[in-house]
């Protein structure tokens, strides 16, 4: 484990054609990695991820993937991902594959993946077409004769998160509502973890999780680096940028000039809102 910038992390560890995973459930969304992938030109990814939303919508909408595993994807409380729509549709900047699952199914397949098992089980996937048109399978338990669904292990070449602290040695310590993304670096083949800030030494804390350095290939320093998602005890989530959202990426042009401005044209993390504050100001 190092820590790193994450230009360097960025740039040493996720390739074209990866399979890579940017997870965090409602909360600690890795945006600032997600916006150096952007701003390092990956392409051809397949994105992983339980509930895609503006993150994802950016990714996309920049020509960086070329199929999404997932099992929701929206703009929280406002309606549709229109780069994911476009794609699909239009297949603008480029097609979109989509492999859909169920939360569950997602879920189990993380499981799955951290377990270094082939694949996740569960009782699911009944009663709709969702099991023809994507990977699903069925299995007979050995003991009682069930049929159940069966669903392949997700195994990303590369898993990244935000936490809200690491200490000097690299270990990662995260708190509030956490997802799957413990699951998703011991998943992976190589993982990068954001961080709000480095401290001397983790202090226990109620429903945290612990990465232990030993399976984190990098630290990177990004204070407000899951904005406008929250960091608990940091920084609360930014509705108005959701729903400020929706207009910008409806349109393709305004789409592009806005990323060009906020996401191109800064360097990092810090002057990414630097640029977001010039502009509600003016």
């Amino acid at each position: 484990m190092a820590v790193v910038s994450l230009r360097d992390a960025v740039r040493e560890l996720v390739r074209d054609g990866d399979v890579v995973a940017l997870e965090g459930f409602t909360h600690l969304i890795p945006y600032a990695a997600g916006h150096e992938l952007i701003r390092q030109g990956r392409r051809d990814l397949t994105l992983i991820r339980m509930t895609p939303d503006v993150l994802y919508d950016q990714l996309i909408g920049m020509g960086c993937a070329r199929k999404l595993v997932f099992s929701w994807g929206g703009n929280p409380g406002v309606g549709p991902l229109h780069r994911l729509r476009d794609a699909v549709e239009h297949c603008w900047p480029l097609p979109l594959e989509l492999e859909e699952h169920s939360h569950a199914g997602m879920a189990a397949a993380w499981v799955a993946g951290a377990s270094r098992l082939p694949f996740g089980v569960l009782r699911g996937y009944r009663g709709g077409d969702l099991p023809a048109r994507t990977r699903v399978a069925t299995v007979t338990c050995p003991f009682t004769g069930e049929e159940l669904a069966a669903v392949p292990a997700h195994r990303p070449d590369v898993g990244i998160v935000h936490a809200q602290q690491a200490d000097r040695h690299g270990n990662v310590q995260l708190w509030g509502i956490v997802g799957v993304q413990k699951e998703a670096v011991l998943a992976s083949a190589r993982s990068i973890v954001t961080v709000e800030e480095i401290v001397d030494e983790l202090q226990p804390r109620p429903n945290a999780v612990v990465l232990p350095s030993w399976v984190v290939d990098a630290v990177c320093l990004a204070p407000r680096g899951a904005h406008p998602s929250y960091a608990h005890g940091y920084y609360d989530r930014d509705n108005e940028f959701y729903v400020a959202w929706d207009p910008i990426s409806r349109d393709r042009d305004r789409f592009l000039d806005w990323m060009r401005r906020h996401v191109l044209e800064t360097a990092d993390v810090g002057q990414y809102h630097a640029s977001l504050e010039e502009a509600v100001v003016a």
